[in-house]
């Protein structure tokens, strides 16, 4: 008995949400509330995006999905239009109807003009979000390359979990001679010259990629709307780390989001095992990740990181 109430509690919550995002829609046709400030967070896979976005997404002040938005970005711009080419996409994408169609999205869906989002592809994107929104915050965390490239080597080996959106990727992947068979994360130039490469081959050329793109999308966005930060400091001490991030996004860090931060590492978000610095050393990969250094060299020293 005590499950059939919780699936009937489950599904009038449901029903109500839904009720809900309607009543938000019709509001929005009629009073147009617009969008304020909204913050997107950037950086490559397995950088410590989740961690950064879902501690943001606390903020009272802001409005958030509490889930990745990819098929929602790509529906806008399928990849199969685009020849699966690249998750990229430019200002020369961005159209009125969109941003109207965006902003309505997150309203209805978080009910707050003000709102956070994140996903794998987000980077990749920046000219044309902020040509969508020329007010928006783009948060950028940056990680160590050999810290993120073990990641990402870890994360190839969760294809149920980072694979879900390549189902009808044209292409056959025999990554590490067949070992990966679904392509991870996201898709940036050049990807299919990689399809039977060493996995560790394909996460060093992306964490160069996207690293790449975000550091050249940098040049065209004002100082206020960009924020960068270290995921080694969020690590080493997160409340000072995260309460420069909020300030720098003008929102308030009052005494429950320092306890908040505080308390962040020991609940981690997507981690694979605890979350400390320099894991790559002790890890299996080790050696694939010294052999991959010089090719991330130069953009991980434009990050800030000196071999």
């Amino acid at each position: 008995m005590r499950n059939f109430w919780l699936k009937v509690d489950k599904t009038l919550r449901h029903h109500g949400q839904q009720a809900l995002r309607g009543l938000r829609g019709l509001w929005w046709d009629i009073a147009r509330p617009g969008t304020d400030r909204p913050i997107f967070v950037i950086g490559c896979s397995r950088a410590g995006t989740t961690v950064l976005y879902k501690t943001l997404a606390a903020s009272p002040e802001l409005g958030s999905l509490n889930r990745e938005t990819h098929d929602f970005w790509v529906s806008l711009h399928p990849l199969a239009e685009k020849n699966w080419d690249t998750h990229a996409l430019s200002a020369q994408d961005a159209t009125p109807k969109e941003r109207e169609a965006v902003a309505r999205y997150f309203y209805t869906w978080s009910g707050n003009p003000r709102w956070i989002d994140k996903n794998n592809q987000n980077g990749l994107c920046v000219p044309y979000l902020q040509a969508l929104f020329p007010e928006a915050i783009f948060v950028y965390i940056k990680r160590s390359p050999e810290d993120n490239i073990n990641s990402l080597i870890e994360g190839w080996g969760k294809e149920g979990k980072f694979s879900t959106w390549s189902d009808d990727l044209p292409e056959q992947v025999e990554i590490d001679g067949g070992h990966y068979t679904k392509w991870c994360f996201f898709l940036s130039d050049g990807w299919r010259q990689y399809l039977k490469a060493p996995v560790e081959e394909v996460a060093a050329f992306q964490y160069r990629a996207m690293n790449e793109a975000i550091m050249v999308a940098k040049a065209a966005v004002p100082s206020d709307n960009w924020v960068e930060v270290f995921y080694e400091d969020l690590v080493r001490d997160p409340v000072a780390g995260f309460r420069a991030v909020f300030h720098a996004c003008q929102l308030q860090f009052d005494v429950q989001m320092e306890d908040l931060c505080r308390n962040v590492l020991e609940t981690p978000y997507d981690a694979f095992g605890e979350i400390r610095l320099n894991k790559w050393k002790g890890s299996r990969n080790r050696e694939k990740i010294e052999r991959m250094m010089t090719q991330v060299e130069p953009i991980a020293r434009a990050m800030g990181y000196a071999p």
